[in-house]
């Protein structure tokens, strides 16, 4: 069985090279047989040249010249994977990649769907300032509410998922950036794929360097994060957007987005 580990970056230059070089040392030690993709969104230093120095057959860095955002990132190289399980994990090392081999087991423990790596977790080790333990119980109130997604976490970088969902549910995205993953979630929900369960994670992050300054809707972050889920939520249960019957405008969407806003390959 091979795995596929996307790794989307944006503006890594300094540690990206150290980076692929760890969840590549991570991956080889595990039973799994795997590729990794690296998927430079669209940055305007060296990421993608420095993440092109590590050679390995089972690796490539692939890039494009517009920043798109994360989830575009993880789309694009999803696309490209060959995997019958596809996991991605931020780049930045906040993540312990030891992780991936973890949600690996669980996914075939469980025989999931989805197995996506939880905070919430009572084994997760965190250190998460208490502005961002507030944000993220008061949105995982909120995607419960609107989704009724079966976990407690649907943020953390760090997911696997089984190539058939993806399948069913890359071509009908939208969202880029923001929510990302609560549109991937939900999705995979309403089309059946009800099995998705937690995993343990471990994050160390720098708190000095936090993205969360300020408090709630002062914090443009989590602005446009509630928009792009109330999107989403829209295009659900009012248009219908993601029903099998509308394939014929997603599919077009799709195509028309890949072809022509990407821009070339780098």
């Amino acid at each position: 069985m091979l795995v596929s580990v996307i790794i989307p970056a944006y503006k890594k230059e300094k540690t990206i090279l150290k980076d692929v070089k760890r969840i590549y040392d991570v991956m080889s030690e595990t039973r799994w047989d795997f590729e990794l993709i690296l998927v430079d969104d669209g940055s305007p230093d060296k990421t993608l040249k420095e993440a092109k120095k590590f050679e390995k057959k089972n690796y490539i860095a692939i890039g494009y010249d517009t920043n798109k955002g994360k989830g575009y990132a993880v789309r694009y190289g999803m696309a490209r994977a060959r995997g019958d399980y596809i996991a991605f994990i931020d780049s930045g090392m906040e993540i312990d990649p030891n992780g991936i081999s973890l949600i690996l087991e669980h996914m075939q423990w469980y025989n999931a769907d989805i197995i996506v790596g939880s905070k919430r977790h009572p084994a997760s080790e965190t250190n998460f300032p208490a502005v961002r333990k507030f944000y993220s119980w008061g949105y995982h109130l909120l995607s419960k509410i609107l989704f009724r997604i079966p976990v407690r976490d649907t943020q953390v970088g760090l997911k696997v998922y089984k190539r058939e969902v993806l399948e069913k549910v890359l071509p009908r995205l939208i969202i880029k950036q923001f929510a990302f993953d609560i549109e991937l979630l939900a999705v995979a929900k309403y089309l059946g794929f009800k099995r998705m369960y937690e995993a343990p994670v471990r994050i160390i992050i720098d708190t000095n360097n936090s993205s969360f300054k300020s408090f709630l809707f002062f914090d443009e972050f989590i602005r446009k994060m509630m928009l792009d889920t109330a999107a989403v939520f829209y295009r659900m249960y009012i248009l219908r957007y993601y029903h099998p019957s509308n394939k014929p405008r997603w599919m077009y969407d799709k195509e028309l987005d890949m072809r022509v806003n990407t821009g070339p390959l780098k």
